[in-house]
């Protein structure tokens, strides 16, 4: 089979740091935005009376999520590509891209973790409060810059990895053979 198949379980580096610390960040931060919702509709269900600020502790938690399964994909080497090209390169050369790509990850990541610092204490300083609630807006935002800083540490670890040649790198191919 030459076409990709996304079924075939490819073996999970181990990092350094275990990534089951994301994993069960993102298990318990699933089940506060499910616990949540469902509060939301049962209470509104049962009573008429809507709790529409937790829209607000929702989205600050997909956030969350959304910031830890990205640091997690990395570890895992899962995030979307399009192969055509890299798949026709030698493996000097398709180590060599896979390099440059996960530097311009760590380049995006890094301006997260600068403009989000810089966004954080903005909002404290100028004391920002959130829409709903009336929290300081600050303690929502203070998670993008010590996120984007886990996803940026996640990629530096994977970037070291293929340097070292201890990470196979994935391809869009099947090699023959195999299932």
């Amino acid at each position: 089979m030459s076409d990709h198949d996304p079924t075939v379980v490819r073996p999970v580096p181990e990092p350094r740091v275990p990534l089951g610390i994301e994993e069960v960040l993102v298990a318990v931060t699933m089940a506060a935005v499910a616990l949540i919702t469902f509060a939301n509709v049962a209470v509104r269900y049962l009573t008429d009376v809507s709790f529409a600020f937790t829209e607000e502790y929702s989205i600050a938690l997909m956030v969350i999520l959304t910031f830890l399964g990205a640091s997690a994909a990395v570890v895992k080497d899962r995030h979307i590509r399009i192969t055509f090209v890299t798949d026709k390169m030698s493996p000097a050369n398709r180590r060599r891209a896979e390099q440059f790509a996960m530097a311009c990850v760590a380049l995006m990541y890094g301006l997260l973790v600068f403009y989000g610092v810089w966004t954080t204490w903005d909002d404290y300083r100028f004391e920002v409060t959130s829409p709903a609630l009336g929290l300081p807006q600050w303690i929502y935002t203070i998670w993008l810059p010590v996120l984007s800083l886990v996803v940026l540490a996640r990629t530096v670890g994977r970037m070291i990895r293929i340097h070292k040649g201890t990470e196979p790198l994935a391809t869009g191919h099947i090699p023959e053979g195999e299932p």
